[in-house]
């Protein structure tokens, strides 16, 4: 893939195989009676405006913004995840009002941007507001079906006509790489589940952080050295 579009087909591909992903992981989670669908009512619309307008941006920008933007916030999410901060609280509860859509609508374009599921920031903002992590992880895992299908659409719009795009490829997503990518991820998802209400609230913040920050190290190593 030429390089100045390599991220862009990156994170429009990886969108879209959490659509399905996003779908088995949700529908796993929903049988251990973990999703708050109440929560998913009042964050989803924001969510999904986000990932609307982080589609448009990520269009805009460069491969190597686009790496950067990823790579500096996973490490900064990856560090909040992996220190003792469990028990850093803002709330009570989820707030309302303003700051109630203001925050799903940042992880929304932001995740977009970054080609992700949404469960690295929501996990973090629903944790720091007081959700169960178990239940945030299992509420994060539909946010991803509304940040990926936005995110999906948008990017086949945007990349149509550009000359730079490989073969199999629908705008910026690769079919090909999705047709790949995607029986794999599906069929994993509910696996990833049962591991994940098997580990208590602390080793899975530090299993979920760790994983995040040596994807976001391997990326900055990558944008910044090359």
């Amino acid at each position: 893939v030429d390089p100045q579009i390599r991220m862009h087909v990156a994170v429009a591909t990886s969108l879209a195989t959490i659509i399905p992903t996003s779908i088995s992981s949700s529908r796993a989670h929903h049988k251990r009676g973990a999703v708050d669908f109440s929560l998913a009512r009042h964050w989803g619309p924001a969510i999904f405006f986000g990932a609307t307008i982080g589609t448009w941006l990520a269009a805009q920008a460069d491969s190597a913004s686009l790496s950067a933007i990823f790579a500096i916030v996973a490490s900064f999410i990856a560090l909040k995840m992996i220190l003792p901060l469990e028990n850093i609280r803002l709330t009570k509860a989820v707030p309302k009002g303003p700051l109630g859509q203001l925050c799903p609508g940042i992880i929304g374009m932001v995740s977009t941007m970054m080609g992700i599921g949404g469960g690295a920031m929501s996990v973090t903002a629903l944790t720091i507001f007081n959700v169960p992590i178990h239940r945030a992880v299992a509420t994060s895992a539909f946010f991803g079906l509304l940040i990926a299908v936005p995110g999906t659409i948008g990017f086949m719009i945007t990349g149509q006509g550009n000359a730079l795009l490989p073969p199999g490829s629908i705008g910026f997503v690769n079919v090909i790489g999705f047709l790949i990518l995607s029986p794999a991820t599906f069929l994993a998802a509910p696996l990833g589940v049962r591991i994940a209400h098997a580990l208590t609230q602390r080793q899975l913040s530090i299993t979920f952080g760790s994983f995040l920050m040596i994807v976001a190290v391997r990326m900055l190593y990558r944008t910044f050295m090359s």
